[in-house]
């Protein structure tokens, strides 16, 4: 009997040219069955409008992008990063004095670590200028991991990346913040142009190879030691600078945000930025010698700040922008009342699906009404037992505009509508090795995503007083990957994701209208629901 729904896996594989079957169908196969089938249905799909707005503060940041990327099907898209700014210590004693020789802001931007990808320079002969003494450098170059346009006219794109003051206060950081949130800047307080890559610095001495210097890899910006002069030291003393609840409404924070409209988006974890004020004081010797020495303060622009990841979409005259005219509102579709089921009507219907992270728009599925109708009747009369199911979507490459050289999601978020759970497969199967969602051909223009459904295509089909029409529980997708807790691998739920800065987007093909409630002709590339099942 324990060989038996191994049995019928095989016989199942054997009987279908694309059949795949998944771990929760193995398990839940009846072991009777005798046949296998393998069918596919087309769905409705449709897209859902986000209105280009998503929580983006310090709670749903694990890693921020910042930079600017435009292109013709989903338009432009520019990422500025907002935080706030504490003291490291608070009523702060800078000496005697104390004159600002340089500020600078350091940034660590995920880069790249393939060894065709790094470039190291040597410099023997080089003289450390403090105390001039004879050393070598060596200087390692790391490209950023980028998302966008690495190139413009056959030239490294050129970003210019510039830091403002923030003239209005963020609030705390238990306040929820959209990322269409205006936050009104002041003057500029720092700018770099920015070649796409990053560095480490270390330089020895010639002497005895003693290390004089080793800067880790990262992005150093010079920002204004007379704002910073005016703004921290000469305020030694006054109130501003006695406690976080009064410095943080003095001075507000900073934005990093990048000059151009057009390029790439990088990335970097917000809280490995810091800002370090280098600056010498008077040091009076136990003889009365007066000597300028050395010292330095840093600004706390990481953990307990207010982080915003602030988000603004240049959609006019562009194919997203004539699709959301026709796509179901988030706040329809999050709807949950019985008394007022979501109405999707033909007129929402999409041939073609746009999903994108980071507020873009989401794809709603269903399941036609006439499809469950005819497995309901399948599974009553026939007893078949589903052993899998899947949604599947198919990469749109009908449009010249849109180049599929750009890289495509690797995972998808997917919950049921009335759910704020994961979908029961993956509940059914979180330690067996799940996958919810399977890719193919990436990095083709045939792509494809398979979406594990079986066990709430089973609730639907064989709970007999369950009344899906009611409710119409559709499935909603999101560009994202869930997170998971560092400590154990275990996901940490539905709701934590990377979807504020998942900067992916894809279109997807999507509803053909003679599909709707009818199997699909075989070779189709509409949005379907692909089954196996057994029965007697």
């Amino acid at each position: 009997m324990k060989m038996i729904p191994f049995l019928v896996m095989g016989m199942v594989v054997l009987n279908s040219c694309e059949g795949e079957i998944d771990d929760l169908g193995s398990q839940l196969v009846s072991g009777n069955a005798s046949d296998g089938v393998d069918k596919a249905y087309g769905l409705i799909a449709y897209n859902v409008d986000n209105n280009d707005v998503i929580r983006a503060d310090a709670s749903k940041l694990d890693s921020v992008r910042i930079g600017a990327f435009s292109e013709q099907v989903f338009g432009g898209q520019k990422v500025s990063y907002i935080t706030q700014v504490r003291l490291n210590a608070y009523n702060p004693d800078f000496g005697k004095n104390p004159v600002i020789d340089s500020v600078v802001l350091t940034l660590k931007p995920k880069y790249q670590t393939a060894s065709d990808s790094v470039k190291t320079t040597t410099t023997e002969d080089y003289t450390y200028p403090d105390g001039a003494v004879p050393a070598k450098k060596v200087v390692t170059n790391y490209p950023v991991n980028k998302y966008g346009k690495a190139k413009m006219g056959g030239q490294k794109t050129p970003l210019t990346i510039k830091i403002n003051e923030v003239n209005d206060f963020l609030g705390g950081t238990s306040d929820s913040l959209l990322s269409n949130k205006a936050v009104a800047l002041g003057a500029e307080i720092g700018s770099k142009p920015f070649s796409g890559s990053v560095n480490s610095v270390v330089i020895t001495k010639d002497s005895d190879a003693t290390e004089l210097l080793n800067r880790a890899v990262g992005l150093r910006i010079d920002l204004d030691k007379n704002f910073f002069q005016n703004k921290i030291i000469a305020k030694q003393g006054d109130q501003v600078l006695k406690d976080a609840a009064s410095f943080i409404r003095y001075f507000k924070g900073i934005s990093i945000s990048v000059e151009q409209n057009d390029g790439y988006l990088f990335s970097m974890a917000p809280n490995d930025a810091a800002i370090t004020i280098y600056y010498k004081n008077d040091v009076t010797e136990t003889n009365g010698t007066v000597t300028r020495t050395k010292a330095e303060t840093t600004l706390n622009v990481g953990s307990g700040n207010v982080h915003l990841s602030q988000i603004n979409y240049a959609r006019a005259g562009t194919q997203y922008n004539s699709a959301m005219n026709s796509a179901v509102k988030i706040a329809d579709f999050n709807n949950i009342k019985n008394t007022n089921p979501l109405t999707v009507q033909t007129s929402n219907y999409a041939e073609k699906l746009y999903l994108q992270g980071m507020g873009g728009a989401s794809v709603g599925i269903r399941i036609p009404a006439k499809t469950l109708e005819d497995l309901r009747t399948e599974y009553k009369n026939n007893k078949i037992g589903i052993v899998s199911a899947k949604i599947r979507l198919y990469n749109d490459d009908s449009d010249a505009s849109w180049s599929n050289a750009y890289q495509k999601p690797m995972s998808l978020l997917v919950k049921e509508r009335f759910s704020a759970g994961f979908l029961p497969d993956m509940t059914t199967l979180s330690s067996a090795g799940y996958s919810l969602v399977r890719i193919a051909n990436l990095s083709t223009k045939d792509a494809y995503y398979d979406i594990g459904i079986t066990a709430s295509l089973k609730t639907l089909i064989e709970n007999e007083s369950y009344d899906p029409y009611a409710k119409n529980e559709d499935f909603i997708i999101n560009v994202g990957s869930y997170l998971s807790d560092t400590s154990t691998g275990l996901l940490l739920g539905q709701q934590y994701n990377n979807r504020a800065y998942a900067p992916y987007r894809i279109l997807l093909k999507g509803t053909d209208l003679s599909t709707v409630g009818n199997e699909v002709v075989k070779g189709s590339k509409a949005a379907q629901l692909r089954i196996i099942y057994t029965k007697k």
